[in-house]
């Protein structure tokens, strides 16, 4: 099984690469492309992932549906067949992997919620006893729950490491009213994948929502809580001292955590069992979040 880790799609009209995205021009609007490559610790792998582009479309699309009666987002077709002329002869490439949205201008922050001490967090937490400069209880371990979800927001690097941010340097970056309206929803989008996550016995640790302004309208745009943006773990395993179970890009990070690689460009070629693992993970987040098996 091949996976496609950049496409090249002449006469449609390459505007950008991304970490894992590549995107065409389409008049008013755009074509967003999810390849298989792997981004990991803010570096590209030279390994494609097959099916990965696939999966994190088709849960993005998932959760754009669940989540429009909180906030509109950018998805105006997933139908390659209506994406003009220049696309046709790609079509079959296509299918289950893009999207045309719309035009929106992205906000220069990421938009991150906590629910639990884990990764970067509680990294700071042994530090200062904070999360993104967010005061926390004493004496709390490596994957307690937080006291309550918090919004943790970053910046966005085209390359190298996002940094976090106060919630007052957001509201320097964006204005008050719109950081207040950006965390307001991503709160509540947490909460409402985090409980229907639960109910199927997975818990959402963290994840991470862009925004952009269409029309004079705050959308949700970009990717929707899927294993490159989220923490999602086996809920009976995830606990203070367990080996937890997880269905998402932890297991490429935990592999490399284990190497003398230094987490600086240029990424190691990742073995043939860390592809085939991953793509697995994929697959199961999938089912996880749809309730579907993923045919690729």
């Amino acid at each position: 099984m091949k996976g496609i880790y950049e496409t090249n799609f002449e006469g449609m009209g390459l505007i950008k690469r991304g970490k894992v995205r590549d995107i065409y021009n389409a008049g008013d609007y755009l074509i967003i492309v999810a390849t298989d490559r792997l981004s990991a610790f803010d570096c590209i792998f030279p390994n494609p992932i097959p099916c990965k582009g696939a999966v994190l479309t088709q849960i993005s699309l998932y959760w754009f549906e669940r989540l429009k009666g909180i906030i509109p987002n950018h998805i105006v077709s997933c139908n390659p067949e209506d994406y003009g002329e220049s696309a046709k002869p790609y079509i079959a490439d296509l299918r289950g992997r893009s999207m045309m949205a719309a035009k929106a201008n992205p906000f220069a922050i990421e938009c991150v919620v906590r629910g639990y001490l884990h990764g970067s967090a509680w990294k700071e937490y042994q530090r200062q006893g904070t999360v993104c400069g967010i005061k926390l209880p004493a004496g709390l371990r490596e994957k307690d729950p937080l006291p309550e979800f918090v919004f943790t927001p970053s910046t966005k690097a085209e390359s190298g490491h996002d940094e976090n941010i106060s919630f007052e340097r957001t509201c320097d970056i964006v204005g008050r009213e719109t950081a207040e309206f950006l965390r307001d929803k991503s709160l509540e989008i947490f909460r409402f994948a985090h409980a229907q996550l639960k109910e199927r016995g997975f818990t959402l640790v963290d994840t991470k929502f862009e925004f952009g302004l269409y029309k004079d309208e705050i959308i949700l745009i970009d990717e929707c809580i899927t294993p490159d943006s989220s923490r999602i773990y086996l809920t009976e395993s995830y606990y203070p001292g367990a080996v937890s179970v997880n269905f998402d890009k932890q297991f490429v990070r935990d592999f490399l955590e284990k190497t003398d690689w230094d987490k600086t460009p240029p990424a190691p070629q990742l073995p043939p069992d860390i592809i085939k693992g991953t793509t697995e993970r994929y697959l199961q987040a999938y089912k996880i979040i749809t309730g579907k098996d993923f045919s690729c």
